[in-house]
This record gives structure tokens, C-alpha cells and sequence, in this order.
């Protein structure tokens, strides 16, 4: 699994002009899946994103989770994360997950991440096609895979 985060301000998606999910301060985070992509991939990632501390202190240090500030987290599929791009200039898709893996995989990655969290997240809608807005916060942007745990 491949995921973007973003500390924001503020983020939504939108589909067919009507608002999905709108968040405040926390986290939006963009989420790709590959076919080899399994559960405890979902769930080391829900505890790098539980733990990450990017969030400033009273010092203006980035030294708070995403529970110590109380955020907010958006998530939104995103199967352009895993774009092959080595060969010519047009992207591949090949290492995306097919639906039959992706959408369960995805419905429980944020199932996991809102029982972790202890509240409700928001989501897009898997397969639509979306608006995201944001405002990026920082701008802070943090990129992991699970097959390259850094």
C-alpha cells in the first residue's frame, strides 16, 4: 500500500457536486493499493499514521500525534499512486489492485483506522470521480509504502 498524508486545515471531497466529507484540522490521506497488498499492510500503516508526530507543541515543534490535537482524517482511494512511469510518458496501472482486492482492502484500512482513532473518518467514494480541496498545512507531506518500510 502506498499513502500520501497531509496535514491541512481543512479538506473535502466532492461527487457530482455534492459534498462527501469535509474535515478540519488533520490529516487527508490518499491511498493506493497493489494486488500483493494484505491487512497487516493496513494495519502497520493505521499505526505509523496514529503515531506520526507532525503536529507543532506549544514550542512550535512538531512533536504531536494526530489524537494529541484531537484532528480530523479524510480518506480518499487513489489507485494513480501506483503509476508505473518507467518506460515512455504515459503511466501504467498495472500495479493497482483490481476492485475484488481494493475495495475490501480500503474499506478495511479505514475501518481499522477509526476504531484505532476512536471516531468516525471521513472517505470519498471508491471508484468515483472526486474534487479534493484541501489547504495544506505547513505544508506538511509525508509519503509511505509498505514495501519500503523507511
Amino acid at each position: 500500500m502506498r499513502i500520501v498524508i497531509q496535514r491541512v486545515t481543512h479538506a473535502s471531497v466532492t461527487i457530482e457536486g455534492k459534498v462527501k466529507s469535509e474535515i478540519g484540522k488533520g490529516y487527508l490521506i490518499l491511498v493506493g493499493i497493489c494486488s500483493e497488498d494484505t491487512e497487516e499492510d493496513a494495519a502497520w500503516l493505521v499505526r505509523k499514521i496514529v503515531g506520526l508526530r507532525v503536529f507543532d507543541d506549544a514550542e512550535g515543534v512538531m512533536n504531536l500525534s494526530i489524537g494529541d490535537v484531537d484532528g480530523d482524517v479524510l480518506v480518499v482511494s487513489q489507485f494513480t499512486l501506483m503509476a508505473s512511469y518507467k518506460k515512455g510518458n504515459r503511466p501504467s496501472w498495472l500495479k493497482a489492485a483490481s476492485h475484488s482486492i481494493s475495495i475490501p482492502l480500503y474499506n478495511r484500512f479505514c475501518e481499522l483506522l477509526s476504531e484505532t482513532m476512536g471516531k468516525p473518518i471521513g472517505t470519498g467514494e471508491f471508484g468515483a470521480m472526486m474534487k479534493v480541496e484541501l489547504l495544506n498545512d505547513g505544508p506538511v507531506t509525508i509519503c509511505m509504502d509498505t514495501k519500503n518500510k523507511e
